[in-house]
């Protein structure tokens, strides 16, 4: 169990770096949020907003974006995120939302979450699957 967080916060910190890296392409002054931060995992001064990044390879197998919105009975990932943009990978290439356009998303189409313990969690969450072929109507070109 904990190697798999272990794994997946590794996975993560590297997409974290490859999008810092883009966005610094033109906004120099971007960077990484050190330690936990429910707000957004980069900063760009620049334009005075946060991008949260998230990958979810089993996408490939599953044809489904899990956007989690509670873990262990807490709000959490979009219902506590103050990103203005999402960055989601899917095991194949980077997919740049707008934050409400994730939830426009959900709202539009009438989605209701499921409840499961994820691989790798002891706890419970409350997450969307939403199927990569509509979600990915919602997408945004980066800036």
């Amino acid at each position: 169990m904990v190697e798999t967080f272990d794994r997946d916060l590794e996975r993560g910190k590297f997409h974290e770096i490859y999008i810092l890296n883009e966005i610094q392409k033109k906004y120099e002054e971007a960077y990484i949020i050190d330690g936990y931060c429910k707000d957004y995992d980069i900063y760009i001064p620049e334009l005075e907003f946060g991008v949260e990044v998230k990958s979810d390879e089993k996408s490939k197998y599953t044809g489904n974006i899990v956007i989690e919105i509670e873990f262990n009975n807490k709000a959490s990932a979009l219902e506590t995120s103050k990103a203005k943009y999402w960055v989601i990978y899917d095991g194949y290439k980077y997919n740049w939302f707008k934050t409400n356009n994730i939830k426009r998303c959900i709202s539009e189409n009438n989605l209701k979450y499921v409840e499961f313990v994820g691989k790798g969690d002891t706890k419970s969450k409350k997450a969307y699957l939403i199927k990569k072929t509509l979600l990915y109507k919602y997408r945004e070109l980066w800036a």
